[in-house]
């Protein structure tokens, strides 16, 4: 029952660009509209593959302030405090949080840069400092610039963009999640004994750091991705520009996950750790700002499970005029699709029943078992049309009718009795004589039948009795 909208566009230079098939239409739906829930969807997922304790979950969750290397004593939250007061008087972009007009301005440099990509030592030789300094004042006061003039050279914009996320408040993955990257470092396979080994099991890690993306501030998410892009782009053509994506990592790492104003000594522990992280993020950039697919089917779900997720917007574009046409059609899916689905469960009862006689039928005889059978035989209707009839017990033979026994009950007067007998037994195959198939050919019905048998025994015994008045004429003669 989901509603697409069309829009015509009547710009004839937009008609022209693909159209964008968005697969995390309800995973960002269900971000900006319940975030609460979302947050909630993807850090229990995110618990599943790492282990986080209640102080690391909490700081995740943005419950309590996160508690970094090096960051413990007054002399650290001075110094911290001060470094945000000076970032305060800073330009429009450079030094102030994370916006969407930063992002803007700053995107001007990475679009550049992917033009000129086969520089030597890319983001390693440092530019002209009195050029950048130019180039700063101008995307501080949002003036229009033209990269493509030949004033900057593209190491003066590398090193600049390297200046800008150097600038941030905090990192740009920020401080909370600082703890989980690491844990995620640790993913490494199980050998055959359960115990861990030192290969990084590289789909937990992908998987977790598309969970971990997805949590992101939505600014911070936008630009990670713009600079992992353009550094995967730069490690591809590392025979050109000698920067591979591990010398990339050791460029930016210290920028977009190490805790902003921590020396190295802080983290010589992690140091490791989080290079080779900034590494795998470069290499397998294009799978990670996708929402797994778990996700993506609980979002949809979400909305389109059930009618009491659907939002006022929803609810009004049902109502409009236009979807009133629509309804008899839904009606009538909506039926079929219930008509469906009792027919599955139907099919499905039908085969939990036959699978439960076939289990009652196979039990060694007893008590329990006759009892169960007995069971089965009160409730007939519980055994479906399609399902196998249950074994009744073999039927009794019926006597043989000898030729004396059919002229008594001949004599007393209850032909009908054996006439309704006959018609309702069915006699075997095997005993079927050639006189019996031969009338059945003849006459054609069972009814028929019995009656040609009634006639042909009462000749039978009028001709017994005239042999027996013969004998005893014969006898009484030789006497006499």
């Amino acid at each position: 029952d989901a509603i697409c909208n069309f829009v015509i566009c009547n710009d004839s230079s937009l008609r022209s660009q693909p159209i964008i098939f968005n697969p995390d239409f309800f995973v960002e739906k269900l971000r900006h509209e319940k975030p609460e829930v979302f947050t909630e969807l993807v850090v229990s997922n995110i618990t599943r593959l790492i282990d986080l304790p209640g102080a690391e979950l909490a700081q995740l969750m943005g419950e309590e302030d996160p508690k970094l290397p090096g960051a413990n004593g007054t002399a650290a939250g001075f110094f911290r405090s001060l470094m945000s007061l000076k970032r305060k008087e800073k330009g429009v972009v450079f030094g102030s949080p994370l916006t969407e007009e930063g992002i803007a301005q700053v995107s001007q440099l990475i679009e550049y840069l992917h033009k000129n990509l086969r520089a030597e030592g890319l983001f390693r030789v440092p530019g002209n400092s009195i050029r950048q300094q130019i180039l700063k004042d101008a995307l501080n006061s949002g003036t229009d610039i033209d990269l493509d003039s030949g004033e900057f050279h593209s190491n003066d914009v590398a090193t600049l963009l390297k200046m800008f996320l150097g600038e941030l408040p905090e990192p740009l993955l920020t401080h909370k999640h600082f703890h989980a990257h690491l844990k995620i470092a640790d993913l490494t396979l199980f050998d055959e004994k359960g115990n861990k080994t030192s290969t990084p099991d590289k789909e937990r890690q992908i998987e977790a750091l598309q969970l971990l993306f997805l949590i992101l501030p939505a600014p911070n998410r936008s630009l990670l991705k713009l600079l992992l892009d353009l550094l995967y782009q730069t490690a591809k053509k590392q025979d050109k520009n000698k920067m591979s994506a591990h010398n990339l990592a050791l460029m930016f790492a210290p920028h977009i996950l190490w805790p902003r104003n921590v020396s190295t000594n802080d983290l010589q522990e992690n140091i490791t750790k989080l290079n080779n992280g900034v590494t795998f993020m470069i290499k397998h950039s294009q799978k990670l700002f996708k929402a797994p697919a778990y996700i993506r089917e609980c979002a949809r779900l979400h909305y389109l499970g059930s009618r009491a997720h659907a939002s006022k917007d929803d609810l009004d574009l049902l109502t409009s005029p236009s979807s009133k046409e629509l309804q008899p059609l839904k009606s009538q899916k909506r039926s079929r699709l219930d008509t469906c689905h009792q027919e599955e469960t139907q099919q499905r009862t039908e085969e939990a029943l036959r699978e439960l006689f076939r289990h009652v039928h196979n039990m060694p005889d007893s008590a329990k078992k006759k009892k169960l059978i007995r069971q089965f035989n009160k409730h007939p209707a519980a055994l479906t049309p399609g399902s196998d009839a249950p074994a009744s017990p073999a039927p009794r033979r019926t006597r043989s009718r000898s030729f004396s026994g059919l002229i008594k009950r001949k004599v007393l007067g209850t032909p009908v009795i054996l006439e309704r007998k006959s018609r309702d037994a069915t006699p075997e195959p095997e005993r079927v004589s050639k006189e019996n198939v031969h009338l059945l050919q003849k006459c054609g019905s069972p009814a028929h039948v019995s009656q040609v048998k009634l006639k042909s025994l009462e000749g039978q015994k009028e001709e017994s009795c005239r042999r027996m008045r013969a004998r005893l004429l014969s006898k009484d003669s030789s006497s006499l």
